[in-house]
């Protein structure tokens, strides 16, 4: 089972893209598979920590994201005989992904920002906070999403933290500094220059060097000039235990965010690229990360807000508390299993690495809540709140009637929605769904509904599914129309406009 990467890393590009496939390909390997890397352009550091790692690196001889380009990863893919290829960085646009699908191959795409014109990838991984469908509305019908942190890509050094809980101790006496593989903008000596500053002599920070960073000699004379005890790392490979150690953080905004969360190290955050601000906005607004800045910021900046972090212990343990829920450290694994279509548990059946059950009275409160979500409740022609006693009286009914199939759909043992079809006096079938709160922007919505139909039509030969939409709710109408819903016209339910969807299926799939 080979899995095969097409990525770079330079200086100018940075080592991100090419560290978040080794997470995968690390993830492949523990699976029973072997990954091989096609590269056009790469550093020493990264081909050498590449070959550690049981990799193959393979060349691309020409300008990346070319014609050329694709015409030699399809020939290379093919010689070893790679059962997917992964396609990571942004001079791979939407002729290259053509050119890839016309040749047969099965394409995971990994993204930040939507920045291609069109996909035609057959799964399409962002796996930042703020992934939404609404980036990738110009993809063909095939086109997976796999959305948000739940995705996250780390490294198989962070598989023994997922458990470890930090203790945030009163005063600060630790501080890692990570801008990147790269830094090309050499921004660690103006964080140098920062600590300078600032002036917490008992704080000794490490700065981490990557291996493919230029400036390492014109930093350590920085770092001997401060006066502070700062010790200097050079292309480290125990990057969580440095993460354990700290108490703060200062990093750049790229992959690394996701280490950073999983270990719950209160952070600043600097976007040293452009594709880099949406991803510490988000870090920003969802209080996991402090974004002091772009690559421009000053080191007087980030002196203020680090004397800041550094000042409140309160502040620090609310950082590393939320970075802590957003990421969970399984992401690879979860891809790899999509991948490779296996099913975490006994089910139902499986749909892109989901576990579906038909849903049991031991979920009337998991049920209530999601009905009562007020997203869900907006979108509902009831929006009334729904009292407990009706719940457990309408559950008790639904799960006693042969006419309605109500599924639960489950991600490694964790709920993250439901699909529920009810006969109508027509014979033909309405549908019903909600996802968790926790779990939307994947693209969850869209599964649900195609592996809800598709265990409806086991049951049930030639059925009729209708579907009702407040016209608000786009991202329902986008999940109904990607599995093959029509719109046939609006219709009046309760006093709202509604949406009127249909699927007609002659036999089972």
């Amino acid at each position: 089972m080979n899995l095969f990467f097409r990525t770079d890393a330079s200086v100018a590009i940075g080592t991100g893209h090419v560290m978040r496939c080794l997470a995968l390909a690390q993830a492949w390997q523990d699976a029973g598979g072997h990954a091989l890397f096609a590269m056009a352009q790469k550093t020493p550091a990264i081909e050498a920590r590449l070959g550690a790692e049981s990799c193959d690196v393979l060349p691309i001889a020409c300008e990346a994201g070319t014609g050329d380009d694709a015409s030699q990863t399809i020939a290379l893919a093919r010689e070893h005989q790679a059962e997917w290829i992964v396609v990571d960085g942004y001079q791979f646009a939407e002729d290259y992904q053509a050119a890839l699908k016309a040749a047969g191959l099965k394409i995971v795409f990994l993204d930040d920002y939507g920045h291609a014109r069109h996909y035609s990838a057959d799964l399409l991984l962002n796996q930042n906070a703020g992934a939404s469908e609404s980036l990738y509305r110009n993809r063909e019908p095939q086109t997976r999403l796999l959305l948000g942190p739940g995705y996250c890509l780390l490294r198989r050094e962070f598989a023994t933290w997922r458990k470890w809980k930090r203790e945030i101790s009163p005063v600060c006496r630790s501080l890692l500094v990570m801008m990147g593989g790269s830094d090309s903008e050499n921004l660690t000596a103006r964080v140098i220059e920062a600590l300078a500053l600032a002036r917490f002599e008992n704080v000794e920070t490490t700065v981490v060097v990557g291996g493919s960073n230029p400036h390492r000699a014109t930093l350590e004379k920085s770092a001997a000039r401060s006066g502070l005890k700062i010790t200097m790392r050079n292309n480290v490979s125990n990057v969580a235990e440095l993460m354990a150690a700290a108490d703060v953080g200062i990093s750049a905004a790229g992959s690394t965010c996701w280490e950073l969360c999983l270990l719950g190290l209160p952070a600043l955050v600097i976007d040293v690229a452009a594709n880099q601000t949406a991803v510490a906005k988000e870090l920003d607004d969802g209080g996991c990360a402090i974004h002091v800045g772009n690559q421009k910021v000053g080191a007087e900046r980030i002196a203020e807000e680090l004397r800041r972090v550094l000042g409140s212990q309160e502040l620090r343990r609310s950082l590393a508390q939320k970075s802590r829920e957003l990421v969970d450290g399984d992401g690879a694994r979860r891809v790899v299993a999509t991948l490779r279509g296996t099913d975490p548990g006994g089910s139902t059946g499986t749909g892109g690495g989901l576990r579906f059950r038909r849903a049991r009275a031991e979920d009337n409160r998991l049920l209530w809540e999601w009905a009562n979500d007020a997203k869900v409740r907006a979108s509902s022609f009831s929006p009334e709140p729904i009292p407990w006693e009706s719940h457990v009286q309408w559950l008790a009914r639904k799960l006693s009637h042969d006419q309605t199939l109500m599924l639960i759909a489950e991600e490694d043992g964790v709920p993250c929605g439901q699909i529920r079809f009810d006969a109508r006096p027509d014979g033909d079938w309405e549908v019903d769904l909600s996802v968790a709160k926790a779990m939307r922007g994947r693209g969850l919505g869209a599964r649900l509904i195609e592996f809800g139909v598709r265990a409806l039509l086991r049951e049930h030969c030639n059925a009729r599914v209708h579907a009702f939409v407040k016209p608000a709710n786009a991202a329902s109408a986008r999940a109904f129309e990607d599995v093959g819903f029509e719109r046939v016209g609006e219709e009046e339910i309760r006093g709202n406009r509604a949406i009127h969807f249909l699927r007609q299926e002659t036999a089972p799939v």
